[in-house]
């Protein structure tokens, strides 16, 4: 039993609200991203805490569809999202940057929505092709996506989180060059993005430690499943999905639970470092300063 599991998922989930409030008024697409596709995971892993603690009985099978469907997505979604916010940061540093028109930042927005959730969408559909069977329930950690191990898995589902990981970290790096190269005139280059150094660096920062624990968690998943289920001879798309309906069952005992365990906390830690660098910047604190002022003068002398 994790009797911790659903408390801290839960917490994780509504701590996301702090930041969101902050963020929302910016219109920022790879952020809003960010905190969306974590709180979906989040509530997921909360609910099948709770649902499947000690046991792994069949009892929301269409739960399961779509909430593994949710964290297969999420797994490329959330690497999506800070690809495009650190390529915009890079793009708010550069010295040779031209202030960018009202239909260009249009556009800008249209490129981030399809890619933080145009991407994820496609990816999801991509992974039905390598879908074994239905899903797996794991005792304590409810319902989890399958894949049939083979070449064809590899590419379709394996190696892109890995790819926009690798290319977020890349850009996280150049943007990180800008800073330390232009540091005396950084404030008056970041000035048409709305942004601060301070406010720049936490982005950075924040976009850095959640690419390295999604790095993490894909290679885990990756090396655990290869060590448990070697490639497979991939034949045809029938035989592939032949008793597509299965759904596997791993009690306590029997079940895989060091990945399981490992790779749980992801998603939590994902959300703690999002929490801690989005909402407690003294940019952030002054916002919630004249939020508090706002409501005190608006809505508590109006009640009274």
């Amino acid at each position: 039993m994790h009797p911790e599991f659903a408390p801290v998922a839960f917490i994780a989930a509504f701590l996301l609200a702090i930041p969101l409030i902050w963020h929302w008024k910016s219109g920022n697409i790879g952020i809003l991203s960010i905190i969306g596709w974590l709180f979906v995971t989040d509530m997921i892993y909360a609910v099948d805490a709770i649902v499947w603690a000690g046991n792994v009985d069949i009892r929301a099978p269409v739960w399961c569809d779509i909430s593994t469907k949710l964290i297969v997505g999420a797994s490329i979604a959330v690497p999506a999202g800070c690809l495009r916010l650190c390529a915009n940061l890079v793009q708010a540093s550069s010295m040779s940057q031209v202030h960018p028109s009202a239909s260009d930042k249009r556009r800008r927005q249209y490129f981030d929505a399809f890619f933080c959730f145009g991407l994820p969408i496609i990816y999801m559909i991509l992974h039905f092709i390598v879908q074994g069977h239905r899903f797996d329930i794991v005792e304590n950690y409810g319902c989890r996506p399958t894949v049939y191990y083979s070449i064809p898995s590899l590419f379709l589902v394996s190696i892109p989180p890995m790819v926009v990981e690798i290319m977020s970290l890349g850009y996280a790096v150049i943007a990180v060059k800008n800073f330390m190269r232009g540091r005396k005139s950084f404030a008056d280059t970041l000035k048409g993005s709305g942004l601060t150094p301070i406010h720049y660096l936490r982005l950075i920062s924040m976009s850095i430690f959640q690419m390295l624990l999604m790095m993490t968690l894909t290679a885990i998943e990756l090396g655990f499943n290869l060590m448990r289920y070697p490639l497979q001879p991939w034949t045809t798309y029938v035989d592939v999905h032949h008793n597509f309906s299965y759904i596997g069952l791993y009690p306590f005992e029997t079940g895989p639970l060091r990945e399981c365990h490992i790779t749980w906390w992801v998603y939590p830690a994902c959300t703690f470092i999002c929490v801690v660098f989005l909402s407690l910047g003294q940019d952030a604190i002054q916002d919630y300063k004249k939020c508090v002022s706002w409501c005190r003068t608006h809505i508590l002398r109006r009640n009274s």
